[in-house]
């Protein structure tokens, strides 16, 4: 049986707003404002990512940029292993995407798998002018050739190790932490 073991607090709530916020700063800095711009969350986690660096944005330029939600399920190349009947959620985009851009937000970047489902779903939908991606948490290991634009914390990793994100909007804290796989 799998167990995890809490390790050690990679980053707590001060840590991680002070993450998105210097991301916000980035993304308005490299895209030299917010024309055309829109956070896309990956749920479940990089939603509530988005809607932060949003209101981070909306600080710093006075508008808020549009804030979009994708879901990647069917897109996943794991679907035919999973032992359980997968929960396919509502992707939400508030407009068109084509001509846009397109910063994608989740929590962790490990492997790649679910940034490359996630660019999938995206040109099913359009042709963004440029997509680019923004992660709280680096952690290595990838499997594919794929890179954020915007990091919060980079963390090496190692294969006995996995990180949880912990968001108030869902779990009712903000908390990153670095767990032990015990088999």
């Amino acid at each position: 049986m799998t167990e995890l073991i809490d390790k050690t607090v990679l980053m707590d709530g001060d840590a991680i707003r002070r993450a998105l916020t210097r991301i916000s700063h980035e993304i308005v800095e490299k895209n030299k404002g917010i024309d055309e711009l829109m956070l896309v969350g990956i749920r479940t986690r990089g939603v509530p990512i988005a809607e932060r660096v949003a209101d981070e944005i909306e600080k710093i330029e006075g508008k808020r940029p549009q804030v979009g939600v994708l879901d990647i399920t069917l897109y996943r190349d794991d679907l035919s292993s999973m032992a359980y009947q997968p929960l396919v959620r509502p992707t939400q985009m508030p407009t068109d995407i084509s001509g846009k851009t397109i910063v994608l937000t989740d929590d962790v970047l490990y492997t790649g798998r679910t940034i490359r489902a996630a660019l999938d779903a995206l040109i099913d939908m359009g042709r963004p002018h440029i997509i680019q991606l923004a992660v709280l948490i680096d952690r290595g290991h990838r499997e594919l050739p794929i890179r954020a634009d915007y990091v919060g914390k980079n963390v090496p990793t190692s294969a006995h190790e996995t990180v949880s994100v912990a968001l108030q909007e869902l779990d009712g804290e903000d908390k990153v932490m670095l767990k032990e796989i015990k088999q």
